[in-house]
């Protein structure tokens, strides 16, 4: 039996996959025939030789017939209403009942979702696109939704259906979202999107909101639920939330998880039930390691930062990545955590630990560029769509990866969401921002006629200036207490200013002029040093004009730049005291603090992304007491207001003396918040000890010598002052008072006013 309602035209359509919206033909649809209103059901099956419609109020099954197609079928059915009916479909020897997806048809995306997506502030939006597990008219399945709006058609692909892009052929609304509601399925599904352009060209992507993909060489897309999770961090999130992190200890220790430490590829992965999963290999170069999960570094990567005593573990980027050479920086899944370690819900675990444990997470963010893999986000649609159609403005030669278009609303939105998404699901305390300085340069890394001046004829990019505005303000506005850190290497303004000052609006900025400085000054014979006293002095000329944060990161230990240890000059026991000296000065200068894995312990080679660390050095007594010194120099920090209440204030500095440059020596206080703390720091930058070094000082007594980056205990010569020195009543650096001091050689002294004792004596 033929029914002559639809025309051919359509049905060709939806064979041929050609349809921007199959519900207008797919479904059940309210039709006259013979004078009477009946249901006509429709539906496309590839795979069938026969089909039923099934009614579920009386189960009543009705025949279907084949309509200008042998797989498209139709069937009238006479009833008031027609609701979540089923499909009988034979396919070869194989039967099976199923929900038909187009018999759904509410949009989940809202008039004013699609609003606010189209404008760039759906702050949300990835509770809206992507795949979601959700009910629909009481039947539970997973909701689908992409943008692509230049796409001719797009169809979800899955082991479901076979990957076959006819199946599942999805609706276009008016702003370019795709989306289609599939019933019965569940967590775990692996799916991509089939995107054809207008010229026939077929492209299959992952989904860019998609929650978690399949463990890299594969890159399909898994339906996960984010909310399933308990969380057991409420008391540290309520903490933070209330706390200026400005005027807190920020000591992190940053980490790349699949090379901090492997597992013998033979030995299993447990999870919390007693069973295995599987486990991924680290690569061909390492054929007998595995990585760690989550959960595994959990057990070990926490215990050993917290033990150290740093405040925050700094992940290198979490987000899904196909390269493990690529460190995480050219990010293909920006909405999964790498599925190498584990699922979203094992990182949530490790991340709720580091919180029970008292340590913060940063994750670095990469929103300036992407790869041109064929499953990301280049060319989505069949066009330019998250990056610049024009390569002068659309791509990076020199790391083969394309720019965002950040003139683009809803890509803005995209990523400004991002942001917000890893603190909102993932409970994380902060962003790096990686390479801010090539998303404000027009011309960053390019040379004359290969890049586009903006507006007003500069080289400022400022759609990505504005762009980063927004993000900060967004993130803030919803979660205060956080940390959002810039890579910013240029002299761009007001980076860490508010954004209602015309800042960009991050809390904290890198300061890679201290970074080179520093390096700079300490790779030199310290005979050389006393012509270079201004590398050590100089940061404090423009200390206040930003948030600072002072880093020794991965990018100063490799590609032959050697590790820390390795830049110092001198015998093994001058490289130890050198470290142990620049390490000293930076946890005593002003701004927050930042270093990379493997530093704590003196590693002597480059970091090697495919390898473990150097644990084995823990052998040799030096490198242990390395880790002894980072240990106390944490402890120190954290528990001495005067070395971080005041980072960014100017009363919580002063030089005592900065221009003894002829003995390479600095001094200066450091004062605490609300408070008549402060600490004298001594720092003598020679091999050469001075017995009888005096320094003015503010206020008379005695002064502990609270740290000696010269003790026994750490390796070095064990020089100091005894404990400490009563001040003499010799006037010195315009202070009424000074102290005759011990500088040991290569060494930094902290010491800080003992007025208790001071107390006894007066008595």
């Amino acid at each position: 039996m033929s029914i002559s309602a639809i025309a051919s035209e359509q049905v060709n359509r939806i064979v041929w996959n050609q349809h921007h919206d199959p519900f207008e033909v797919l479904g059940s649809h309210l039709i006259e025939q013979n004078g009477k209103n009946v249901w006509a059901v429709r539906a496309y099956l590839p795979n069938a030789s026969a089909a039923w419609v099934v009614v579920p109020e009386n189960r009543k099954e009705y025949p279907m017939y084949t309509v200008h197609d042998p797989h498209f079928f139709e069937c009238t059915i006479e009833t008031p209403e027609l609701s979540n009916y089923q499909l009988r479909i034979k396919e070869g020897e194989h039967e099976l009942v199923t929900y038909d997806p187009y018999a759904f048809r509410s949009p989940h995306l809202t008039d004013f979702d699609l609003h606010l997506f189209g404008e760039g502030n759906h702050h949300r939006i990835y509770e809206k696109l992507g795949a979601h597990l959700t009910e629909v008219d009481s039947v539970k399945g997973v909701y689908f939704a992409v943008w692509a709006p230049n796409a001719r058609n797009v169809s979800v692909l899955g082991d479901f259906n076979l990957w076959d892009g006819r199946k599942h052929q999805m609706r276009k609304g008016d702003t370019g979202v795709w989306e289609l509601f599939i019933p019965e399925l569940g967590m775990g599904e692996h799916y991509k999107y089939e995107i054809k352009n207008f010229e026939g060209h077929i492209y299959e992507k992952s989904d860019p909101y998609g929650f978690q993909q399949e463990p890299r060489p594969k890159t399909a897309s898994i339906v996960t639920d984010l909310n399933s999770y308990t969380w057991n961090d409420e008391n540290w999130m309520e903490v933070r939330r209330q706390t200026d992190p400005l005027t807190q200890a920020i000591s992190v220790y940053e980490v790349h998880l699949g090379s901090w430490l492997h597992a013998a590829s033979s030995e299993p992965a447990k999870l919390p039930n007693g069973e295995t999963q599987a486990v991924v290999p680290v690569s061909e170069l390492n054929p007998g390691a595995r990585f760690l999960t989550y959960r595994e570094l959990a057990e070990r990567l926490i215990p050993y930062v917290k033990e150290l005593g740093y405040t925050h573990i700094e992940l290198l980027p979490i987000a899904e990545h196909p390269f493990d050479g690529s460190w995480g920086y050219q990010v293909t899944g920006y909405y999964a955590p790498t599925s190498r370690f584990g699922s979203p819900e094992d990182f949530m675990y490790f991340i709720d630990q580091c919180h029970q444990n008292g340590i913060g997470v940063l994750v670095d963010w990469v929103p300036g560029h992407f790869p041109k893999d064929g499953h990301g986000l280049a060319f989505f649609d069949g066009t330019y769509l998250y990056e610049h159609a024009d390569p002068r403005k659309g791509e990076h030669k020199e790391w083969g990866t394309l720019v965002f278009n950040y003139s683009r609303n809803e890509v803005r939105n995209f990523l400004a969401a991002n942001a917000l998404f890893w603190f909102d699901k993932y409970h994380i305390d902060g962003i790096r921002v990686d390479a801010v300085a090539s998303m404000l340069y027009n011309d960053y890394c390019r040379k004359e006629g290969e890049w586009l001046p903006n507006q007003y004829g500069g080289r400022e990019n400022l759609e990505a200036a504005d762009f980063l505005r927004q993000v900060n303000h967004t993130i803030f506005s919803y979660f205060p207490g956080v940390l959002s850190i810039a890579e910013e290497s240029t002299s761009w303004p007001m980076v860490s200013w508010p954004t209602y000052t015309g800042g960009l609006g991050f809390n904290l900025k890198w300061n890679m002029g201290w970074m080179h400085d520093m390096l700079d000054y300490f790779s030199m014979d310290p005979w050389f040093r006393q012509f270079h006293q201004n590398n050590i002095t100089f940061s404090m000329w423009y200390n206040h004009s930003e948030n600072f944060m002072l880093a020794l990161s991965h990018d100063e230990v490799v590609h032959g730049k050697s590790n820390i240890i390795g830049k110092m000059p001198g015998d093994k026991w001058q490289k130890l005291a050198n470290v142990r000296a620049l390490f000293a000065y930076m946890f005593a200068h002003p701004g927050k603090k930042t270093m990379f894995m493997s530093m704590e312990f003196g590693q002597w080679s480059e970091w090697n992304v495919w390898a473990d660390l150097e644990w084995h050095l823990f052998q040799y007594e030096p490198h242990q007491q390395l880790k002894d010194f980072f240990q106390s120099l944490n402890h120190l920090y954290r528990s001495e207001p005067a070395l971080y209440t005041q980072d960014f204030a100017r009363e919580g500095f002063e030089w005592v003396d900065c221009s003894d440059n002829r003995h390479s020596v600095v001094s200066f206080v450091r004062r605490a918040k609300d408070s008549d703390e402060f600490i004298v720091v001594v720092c003598n930058f020679t091999p050469q000890p001075h017995s009888h070094y005096r320094i003015g000082i503010p206020e008379k007594g005695f002064y502990t010598e609270l740290f000696n980056s010269d003790a026994r205990q750490y390796g070095g010569s064990n020089m100091g002052n005894l404990g400490g020195k009563w001040t003499d009543d010799w006037s010195l650096h315009n202070r009424p008072y000074s102290l005759d001091l011990c500088l040991p050689p290569l060494g930094v002294l902290m010491l800080k006013l003992d007025k208790q004792k001071m107390a006894e004596v007066m008595k």
